[in-house]
Formats: structure tokens, C-alpha cells, sequence
């Protein structure tokens, strides 16, 4: 996997979580205001796509949902499955080659 491979994925991923980040915002914006809200459903499918990271720094950054469960605890959990995933990656460099391998 050459360098501009590896940035692109790094760009991509940074974009991800910025936007989701930008999301939980927007959700905490309409909250404040009394308007329409996103679903519980959509943010956490937003993490589990890759944006966890945005996810959980939008939750204590802006205090938003940090008291709300099951959501905080499906959350944390999908945080862990994707360190998981990454110490997998680390671990296993030629299986991660093969993955990436195309992109």
C-alpha cells in the first residue's frame, strides 16, 4: 500500500467523523431550539459506518446524550468494535494489504 493510499483512507476517515461530528451538533442545535430532531437510529448508524470517533467527541464536547441510555452504552460499544477492527488491522498487516488492495 503506497503513502497516497494510506492518506487517502486517513482523509476520508477525518472527513467521516468531522461530518458526523457536524451532525451530533445539529441534533444538539434543533434540541436547544425545540426543533425536529435526528434519530437516535440515524446517529448511531452514522458511528457505526466509521464515524465513532466524531461520534463520541461530539457527545462530551457538546454534553449531548451523555446521560442517555441504551444510546451512550451502544455507543461506547461500537467505539470498541472499531478499536477492535483497527488493532486487527495494526496486527495483521497482510491481511489488511488484501483488504485495502483496489482502493
Amino acid at each position: 500500500m503506497t503513502v497516497i493510499t494510506i492518506l487517502k483512507w486517513v482523509a476520508l476517515f477525518l472527513a467521516l467523523n468531522l461530518f458526523v461530528f457536524s451532525i451530533y451538533f445539529l441534533d444538539k442545535q434543533a434540541a436547544r431550539h425545540g426543533r425536529r430532531r435526528i434519530s437516535e437510529r440515524t446517529l448511531l448508524t452514522l458511528a457505526l459506518i466509521g464515524g465513532s470517533f466524531g461520534a463520541v467527541a461530539a457527545q462530551q464536547f457538546l454534553r449531548h446524550k451523555t446521560k442517555k441510555e441504551p444510546f451512550r452504552s451502544i455507543l461506547i460499544g461500537i467505539l470498541i468494535l472499531h478499536g477492535a477492527l483497527a488493532a486487527v488491522l495494526v496486527m495483521t498487516p497482510q491481511w489488511s494489504l488484501r483488504l485495502f488492495q483496489g482502493f
